[in-house]
């Protein structure tokens, strides 16, 4: 069992080129995880690449005398390291990183361990049976993956069922309201193989914050600019009908445009927890407004309509010729 929202901490320790998410310290991740669990947040997801290792470290000082209370899900598999081995989801590599996480974060077992993406160039039978002897040592709980097209994600699976090895109960997966390529394939598998979406940047990288509208410049504050280029791209003209949908929505809600687009995917099928990022405690509070109420189904059909995108093959083909047969997930 999972909170409908996760804090992701990113932000935390603010070194190297993800310095423009945030420079949280220990101290004032505290105050967060404060925050958050007196809302009922009790998940933190980290990543050991994320600010070279400092992310994790932070984040360990923020649960001291209260591990029990929280879920950690943090992920590996990028490169972390300068030699031939520091790459990829190796027995090699895993074994060092789940090592190297434990140490960093302050404590012997992570609840939920993620692939950070795909390698082709380990066997999916080597990465399962190192995360097997993982889970059975207790380091990990439950693995998951993030990332993964939805070939990866099903031959990963039928390997596990196979041999008998842990299966992915989790896809930390990039989805908003301008990026629902989630939609064509994954939550069709996740409905399917009973696997539940951790949503990463569900804001769309900073674009649906209420900061960006038509014919307004684009603000000086905000990581978009120095980091739009590691994010997914989208059209500006359709982040700003996006945003004007929202607009609309907002006016008849009393709510912010990021609460509503929160929303909106909280209601979505296979949706498990939203990362959310905050900067500061004002951010945060404002994220956490996003749970307590929902959106009518007329609101959610006009946010469905106004995001729409034309789908690529075989996705249009499905759609449009044997839907009796192939029913979309959504």
């Amino acid at each position: 069992m999972v909170p409908a929202l996760s804090l992701g901490t990113g932000t935390f320790g603010g070194v190297g080129r993800l310095a423009a998410w945030g420079t949280t310290d220990a101290t004032e991740a505290r105050r967060l995880l404060d925050i958050c669990l007196d809302a009922g947040v009790s998940m933190f997801d980290t990543a050991d690449v994320y600010s070279l290792g400092e992310s994790e470290r932070v984040l360990g000082e923020a649960i001291k005398g209260r591990r029990d209370k929280v879920l950690i899900s943090t992920k590996a598999t990028f490169r972390f390291g300068d030699g031939p081995n520091d790459i990829g989801s190796s027995r090699q590599h895993l074994l060092a990183a789940i090592d190297g996480s434990l140490s960093r974060l302050g404590t012997d077992y992570i609840d939920l361990f993620q692939l950070h993406g795909f390698d082709a160039f380990t066997p999916p039978e080597e990465v399962l049976a190192t995360l097997d002897v993982l889970v059975r040592a207790g380091k990990i709980r439950y693995v998951g993956v993030s990332n993964f097209s939805g070939w990866h994600l099903m031959k990963s699976l039928g390997v596990a069922d196979k041999h008998g090895f842990p299966r992915y109960v989790a896809n930390q997966t990039y989805y908003s309201l301008i990026g629902r390529d989630y939609e064509w394939e994954l939550m069709p598998l996740g409905l399917d193989q009973g696997i539940g979406a951790v949503v990463w940047s569900p804001l769309g990288w900073g674009r649906l914050t209420g900061k960006i509208r038509r014919g307004q410049p684009k603000p000086d504050i905000s990581r978009l600019p120095k980091t739009a280029e590691f994010g997914p791209p989208v059209p500006d003209e359709h982040v700003y009908r996006v945003v004007e949908a929202i607009d609309e929505v907002a006016k008849e809600t009393g709510k912010s445009v990021s609460q509503i687009a929160l929303n909106w995917l909280l209601q979505r099928p296979t949706v498990s927890t939203l990362i959310i990022g905050a900067r500061n405690e004002t951010q945060l509070r404002e994220n956490l407004g996003a749970v307590g109420w929902s959106l009518t189904k007329d609101q959610i059909a006009r946010l469905d309509a106004a995001s729409k995108v034309t789908l690529p093959y075989p996705y249009w083909h499905q759609r449009t010729t044997f839907t009796d047969r192939n029913p979309p997930a959504v």
